[in-house]
């Protein structure tokens, strides 16, 4: 191979190394305390959906053997996804292998030349990168401003064939979410495609579980609603749903995302779809995540946003510099507490981060240790 092929990327990784911004894979040690997951409630552990997993692959084989257009879709994926439109109160829908899939598959191709995709600023990646890719003009609104976003409507509503807007639900690094009831208001000036990404809000808001959009009671008014698998429904893959069968047509002759790659393997599908029954009459498990997250921001005495209604179990904890998140991740990790260390480029500059990731096994001493822990920590 090429040397010149080596330096360039070796020029490039010592820069990211200088930054305190160079990334591995490493396994941590054993913790007491994981607050690192995206595993809500913890049903990853649940005999119930281990159980639903190894039913599955005892019935149809340890993989799908073929991708989804060939021999790869498998009544076991027919049942989740009807479990799944039954849920989100959708008609149709479509699974991929991950959640990245999923919304590249979205937003690549659904939007067109003449149209406009209007984005949140902190979007994730897999939304942001799936923009430059596509033929669509973006613009980015002011991160949960919807008067900006009233603005930008305004002022293009009527210059293109169709206007998206896309949105999280609970954004994955602040935890924080919009306004649903006031965006979904503005459709009726604004007619525009909704698209609502309900990674982390699924199973941890709405009285089934299924989300900020049911929470906040605007289900119907979502045009396209993405999901994972792979949080709170403890497995891996991704959904798309919505009351479009063209949509789901297009997708599946257009988005190589679901064409291309073998399918997801049954394991995958009975685990999810055990963990989605258990989601959707667990009351008291959703009760119990909001009431030590709301608990968890009092100990840090951190400010919310006015009328926050719902705290959600990703809780940032900003330091800025990034040797100091990793030096603080360190210092937890040897009391036995595993959290995240977010740094750019994941976050945007000086805003690095512990992102702390609640879920129900998580007990209120807890709390009070890791937030004396972290209070300590800061003032020295």
């Amino acid at each position: 191979m090429s040397e010149q092929f080596f330096k360039r990327l070796e020029k490039e990784l010592s820069t990211s190394r200088e930054n305190n911004l160079y990334r591995e894979v490493k396994n941590f040690p054993e913790c007491k305390v994981n607050l690192c997951a995206n595993d809500y409630f913890q049903l990853r552990h649940d005999p119930r959906v281990i159980e639903g997993a190894k039913t599955a692959c005892e019935k149809y084989g340890t993989g799908s053997g073929a991708s989804p257009l060939l021999s790869g879709f498998l009544p076991c994926h027919q049942s989740l996804l009807d479990q799944l439109c039954i849920w989100k109160h959708k008609t149709h829908g479509m699974l991929f292998n991950s959640g990245f899939m999923g919304n590249q598959a979205v937003l690549k191709h659904l939007p067109g030349k003449n149209d406009i995709v209007l984005a949140d600023k902190l979007i994730h990646h897999s939304i942001a990168q799936a923009l430059l890719q596509g033929s669509a003009r973006f613009k980015r609104y002011h991160h949960l401003d919807l008067e900006h976003l009233q603005e930008l409507l305004e002022t293009h509503h009527k210059e293109y064939e169709t206007v998206f807007v896309v949105t999280e639900s609970v954004f994955s690094m602040d935890g924080d979410y919009p306004d649903l009831k006031k965006l979904t208001a503005l459709k009726k000036d604004y007619p525009f495609i909704l698209i609502l990404d309900e990674a982390h809000g699924t199973g941890v808001f709405g009285e089934t579980g299924g989300g900020l959009a049911e929470e906040m009671q605007v289900q119907d008014q979502v045009d396209i609603l993405i999901g994972t698998l792979g949080k709170s429904l403890a497995s891996m893959g991704a959904y798309v749903l919505t009351d479009s069968s063209t949509i789901i047509d297009f997708l599946v002759n257009r988005a190589g995302e679901f064409i291309y790659s073998t399918f997801l393997s049954p394991a995958q599908v009975g685990a999810a779809e055990a963990a989605l029954k258990i989601l959707r009459v667990a009351k008291e498990e959703r009760r119990y995540l909001q009431e030590i997250s709301g608990s968890f921001r009092r100990i840090l005495k951190i400010k919310e946003r006015e009328k926050i209604l719902y705290p959600s179990p990703i809780v940032p904890v900003i330091i800025g510099d990034p040797v100091k998140t990793i030096e603080l991740r360190n210092t937890l990790l040897q009391h036995g507490i595993l959290v995240g260390a977010i740094r750019p480029p994941t976050v945007q500059p000086h805003t690095s981060r512990l992102r702390i990731s609640l879920h129900t096994g998580v007990k209120q001493e807890t709390l009070e240790m890791l937030g004396d822990l972290l209070l300590q920590w800061i003032k020295s």
